[in-house]
């Protein structure tokens, strides 16, 4: 089924506020998960409304915290989240990154004890379109420990995502939002709601068995995802979960850690200290033009650089509605109803 973008907000809003997240929360949680549906990250997107109402009733996660500064040494902060709603903590966090670029030139901070963030590249976004570049890298305490190593078949790493934005001229922002898995978690959890089996060579029954099945990884028992590109991915995500983890002062993923505990570390950089703005994004732009002029593989073919799938998909479903299947509807549905709200489509 097609749901306007915005009906699907205002659902999700008010499940939240009737949770008791108070002032601007609900509306921070449900622009951002609604916000992943539109530009086609539905993995991060409202299938994960039933885990977050969860987590709060198990008081994984806590309504309306706001985090703490435990390191201020003007450009680089440390904040503690109190393991309160990502989509709210992430916001923090990079207001005060934004305040600190402004004044500095440069900005790190350190968010620890979060809830889950949700789309990392939502950050990225947030700092390019203020005109700074940023890098974000990010890892679950504990609570999401998914992938194996290279070589191995046990889950010892999370996801680890990084991201970053890089603003363009018009308003147009690159923006890069991966993982060093190989497919994100919410990815598996939608192919199961579809009832549909995913590519070889992206997850691992629970005997170290390749398989296609989301079913067989999560079990009981589970499996695990693989890190992209073997060795590189695996290599790669150590260094997140030690700059995400440990140099934030959370946790490496530690599975007596038994929740979901998103870290992340922010760089943010104001390329005016270095050139004129506009310089900087002259030369950008140039040098993006000049590598979508490749020719390509088939004759129909198209070079996108990244963000600009995203971009498309945005006006496209703002235009025409977010697609849902009907398992990610009912469940939604459900979660609605416990909370008196009205969940009509339409």
């Amino acid at each position: 089924m097609l749901i306007p973008a915005p009906r699907l907000e205002h659902i999700v809003h008010d499940i939240f506020a009737a949770a008791g997240c108070r002032d601007r929360e609900p509306n921070q949680i449900a622009s951002r998960l609604v916000g992943a549906n539109l530009v086609g990250h539905d993995s991060h997107g409202v299938i994960r409304v039933p885990d977050y109402i969860q987590w709060l009733r198990d008081g994984k996660v806590i309504a309306n915290r706001q985090a703490e500064i435990v390191l201020d040494s003007e450009v680089f902060s440390v904040l503690d989240g109190g393991f309160g709603f990502g989509q709210a903590l992430g916001e923090q966090a990079m207001q005060l990154a934004l305040e600190r670029v402004k004044k500095h030139g440069v900005a790190v901070v350190g968010l620890r004890n979060a809830g889950h963030l949700g789309r990392i590249g939502d950050w990225a976004e947030m700092a390019a379109s203020a005109g700074y570049v940023s890098l974000h890298f990010v890892n679950t305490s504990g609570g999401g420990i998914l992938v194996a190593p290279f070589g191995g078949i046990d889950r010892r790493l999370s996801a680890d995502p990084i991201a970053a934005g890089v603003p363009l001229g018009n308003g147009r922002l690159l923006v890069l939002d991966i993982s060093c898995a190989i497919i994100a978690e919410g990815k598996l959890k939608v192919a199961r709601n579809k009832g549909v089996h995913v590519a070889e060579g992206l997850i691992l029954d629970p005997d170290g068995q390749p398989t296609t099945d989301p079913l067989k990884f999560y079990g009981p028992p589970r499996g695990a995802i693989l890190p992209f590109g073997g060795h590189k991915g695996y290599a790669l995500g150590m260094v997140v979960e030690i700059l995400a983890g440990a140099l934030c002062g959370g946790w490496c993923s530690n599975p007596e850690v038994k929740q979901v505990a998103n870290n992340m570390l922010s760089i943010v950089i104001d390329p005016a200290r270095v050139q004129p703005r506009q310089s900087f994004v002259s030369e950008v732009e140039r040098f993006v033009a000049e590598v979508k002029t490749s020719r390509t593989v088939t004759p129909d073919g198209e070079i996108l650089y990244p963000g600009e799938p995203e971009a498309r998909c945005r006006a496209k479903r703002q235009a025409e509605g977010i697609p849902l299947d009907d398992t990610t509807w009912s469940q939604l549905a459900r979660v609605a109803a416990e909370f008196d709200v009205n969940a009509a489509a339409t």
